[in-house]
């Protein structure tokens, strides 16, 4: 698939981070702006005009907060590809399809038909995309995930229930496991704090260099 786009800037690399709500993807994607002097692309979450909405009354604004997100996020993605300069993402444009659609569908918060739509378009915009060169997941257990959402403090968030953060982390799960477009590292945000632990942080950095720069990056 790769093979029909643009050749990219040499030594333009882009990464994706991904992972459940409250895992931490701001976060490393700070660290690796920082640290590898690359682009950050942030998820659009405080002028979000429908997430406040869409925790207090899910099956009203799910479908509005999705297209929202996939449109935000191809903006984003069509930004990256045209970047002469290496980027980091904060949450990939793959995710709004694979766990969050599908999740609000499945709990039949979203109709039939207002999925499907929503998947024809995801479909038609992602074949003009170009997947990541790395795409970095945080695995994080549903405590942790808890832990980070309270600290963080976001008002919108308090509604979120531990059962719907769950159902996402197994869609994680299934999606990480099945996604082939491209080379892929976990991350257990359980036992790397990269946030607070100096230690830590170099650790996922040192990894995630490894990938990009090594001699086998591929692998």
């Amino acid at each position: 698939m790769a093979s029909s786009f643009e050749p990219q800037p040499p030594g333009k690399k882009y990464v994706a981070i991904a992972g459940n709500i409250g895992a931490g993807k701001s976060s490393l994607t700070k660290v690796l702006s920082d640290y590898f002097k690359w682009q950050a692309f942030y998820e659009r979450v405080d002028d979000n005009p429908y997430l406040a909405d869409f925790y207090n009354e899910m099956r009203r604004w799910s479908f509005n907060l999705q297209v929202f997100f996939l449109s935000s996020r191809f903006k984003h993605q069509r930004e990256i590809e045209n970047a002469p300069h290496s980027v980091v993402q904060d949450r990939s444009i793959y995710e709004d399809a694979e766990i969050f659609a599908r999740n609000l569908y499945e709990m039949s918060l979203m109709s039939e038909r207002d999925y499907n739509n929503y998947t024809e378009l995801f479909s038609i915009m992602t074949s003009y995309l170009r997947p990541p060169n790395l795409l970095v997941y945080l695995r994080a257990t549903v405590p942790t995930l808890v832990d980070h959402i309270q600290q963080r403090g976001r008002e919108y968030e308090n509604t979120i229930r531990i059962e719907y953060l769950q159902r996402l982390s197994e869609l994680y799960e299934d999606w990480i496991e099945r996604y082939d477009l491209g080379p892929k590292l976990i991350v257990d945000v359980d036992e790397l704090d990269f946030v607070n632990d100096v230690e830590d942080r170099r650790e996922i950095i040192a990894r995630i260099d490894s990938r990009l720069f090594g001699l086998f990056p591929d692998e």
